[in-house]
């Protein structure tokens, strides 16, 4: 099995579109594989946060993404008694606890038909073609590379060589299947429901959360033509009911969310996962999205985790697969992305679990409990903002990872680049490659270094939003491809830190010797 074969991807959803992306870019031949017919029909994910959209800024199209999605500012939070009669507890607005954190202040909604479509147009414009209706029935690998079966449309097999497989091709994985990797976890009892919508009354873009005694309603926008998406509990006295119809619900979401409901679109029915794989790389094949992890929908999280998963894999693969850096540096997508996952699942269920409960407990949680809890956490801006950075996934960090070393101020190796309001020092992530950031003017010792290995100085002018984010005044920060910090020294500690970071990973910037600055 011939290693520089290309990289087959199985799955087309948001995860799989995004790592034929990072490839795509890198100029790393690969094959992406789905068994469905094409994107999809129905609006799944919807949520996109503010940390995706600062991957898709370096993609170039995330204005693009934003002009087609919904804008939404503000979350509310509405409680209505067991009269039927409402209140709204608190509102938070999100330009107002994430304008210094990032340039995407907000949620967006943008479902994931759309979304699907706009990336597979991505894909499409530089030359990549989706090869729908093809299954992957199975793989095996050795030391050298991954041999695939696969089924096409016809029912035609295929035997094909890969020099990596990646699974993003969701909860029923083949790849975690065939690789025989463990995905515990379980199913939580409640029944939910999802409808699209519309409302009597003026369309509302944010967010709403309506908490009831027996059921909770989440309503949030989901299409430019007006249409809103329902998402909530099913009553424990109908969730036996065989044949369930929205029409059963109507009284109840009604009431909880005081519109009366004029048009259904759709409407079904669910249960809950939450499930993690034992490994997300096993040898040759890796895992991501919802084949590597699935989680209850609290905070909208999974599709962005996926992508996430995407970006942290994709640049690492380019990087292997060029010769520029040893297979080891694919060890670090586990220990990076896995450790975040069980973190999700963890308190996405302690979050989930109460707030669904039946009985007494959850009726207390829903009416009394939580309303005074996010009441008062959201009057302190603190706590504001640490909720803006756990919903937008700005807070993911690396600090563990082989691959983060150092501090400079308050910034260190694994943290994400952190946003500067009045400079905008994200404009030179667009390259999506490595490159050293510097507050101030760059060392002679460190200009040498870096033109000895290919790596770009980007000199920022310091400003008061510089210190307000962390940054070291002349402090110099190794910027990895995907926008977080690998190294960050003082500018007199700079060139030793970043020459033994790039001798002890061996990883290559350009075709020029890697040499410790003192060799």
């Amino acid at each position: 099995m011939p290693t520089n074969s290309p990289i087959l991807i199985a799955g087309a959803g948001p995860t799989g579109l995004v790592l034929a992306l990072m490839l795509a870019r890198r100029g790393v031949p690969f094959r992406l594989v789905t068994d469905a017919p094409g994107p999809g029909e129905h609006s799944r994910a919807m949520v996109v946060h503010a940390r995706t959209l600062e991957f898709y800024r370096q993609f170039g199209f995330a204005d693009e993404v934003v002009a087609q999605g919904i804008r939404t500012d503000a979350i509310h939070l509405r409680e209505v008694n067991e009269h039927g009669i409402g209140r709204e507890v608190t509102s938070v607005g999100f330009a107002d606890v994430g304008g210094d954190i990032s340039p995407y202040p907000f949620i967006l909604t943008y479902p994931q038909d759309l979304h699907e479509r706009f990336l597979v147009g991505k894909l499409e414009a530089l030359g990549v073609k989706i090869e729908w209706n093809t299954r992957l029935t199975g793989f095996e690998q050795d030391a050298d590379g991954v041999r695939v079966a696969i089924r096409h449309a016809d029912g035609r097999e295929e035997t094909a060589d890969a020099s990596y497989i990646c699974g993003c091709d969701g909860g029923h994985s083949e790849v975690r299947h065939s690789a025989g990797v463990g995905f515990s976890g379980g199913t939580y009892d409640q029944l939910f429901h999802v409808a699209d919508v519309r409302l009597e009354g003026e369309f509302e873009p944010d967010l709403r959360v309506n908490l009831g005694p027996r059921i909770l309603e989440l309503v949030m926008p989901v299409r430019t033509t007006g249409m809103s998406r329902l998402i909530g509990l099913v009553p424990p006295e109908l969730s036996q009911l065989q044949g369930l119809t929205f029409d059963d619900l109507r009284p109840h979401i009604e009431r909880l969310v005081d519109r009366r409901i004029l048009e259904v679109n759709w409407f079904s029915t669910y249960r809950v996962h939450h499930r993690i794989a034992d490994h997300f790389r096993i040898g040759r094949a890796f895992l991501a999205g919802d084949a590597g992890h699935v989680h209850s929908p609290a905070g909208g999280q999974g599709m962005n985790t996926g992508i996430g998963d995407a970006v942290n894999l994709g640049w690492k693969l380019a990087q292997v697969w060029a010769g520029n850096a040893p297979d080891v540096l694919l060890d670090s997508y586990e220990s990076e992305r896995i450790g975040f996952a069980r973190q999700l699942v963890a308190t996405t269920d302690r979050a989930f679990r109460p707030m669904v409960a039946s009985g007494i407990g959850g009726e207390a949680m829903r009416r009394l409990v939580a309303p005074f809890v996010v009441g008062i956490a959201t009057r302190f801006s603190f706590t504001r903002h640490a909720l803006f950075r756990s919903l937008s996934q700005t807070q993911i960090h690396y600090s563990d990872s082989p691959l983060s070393r150092g501090c400079a101020g308050d910034v260190c190796g694994g943290h994400r680049l952190p946003w500067i309001a009045d400079a905008d020092n994200f404009g030179p992530l667009r390259s999506m490659d490595w490159q050293v950031h510097v507050f101030g003017a760059a060392s002679e010792k460190l200009r040498l270094l870096c033109a000895g290995v290919g790596l770009p100085i980007h000199e920022q002018r310091w400003t008061t939003g510089a210190q307000t984010a962390g940054y070291d005044r002349d402090g110099a920060y190794l910027i990895r491809p995907d926008g977080y910090v690998a190294a960050a020294a003082s500018q007199s500690d700079a060139p030793a830190v970043f020459g033994a970071f790039i001798a002890d990973t061996g990883i290559r910037f350009a075709a020029a010797d890697v040499r410790r600055p003192d060799s």
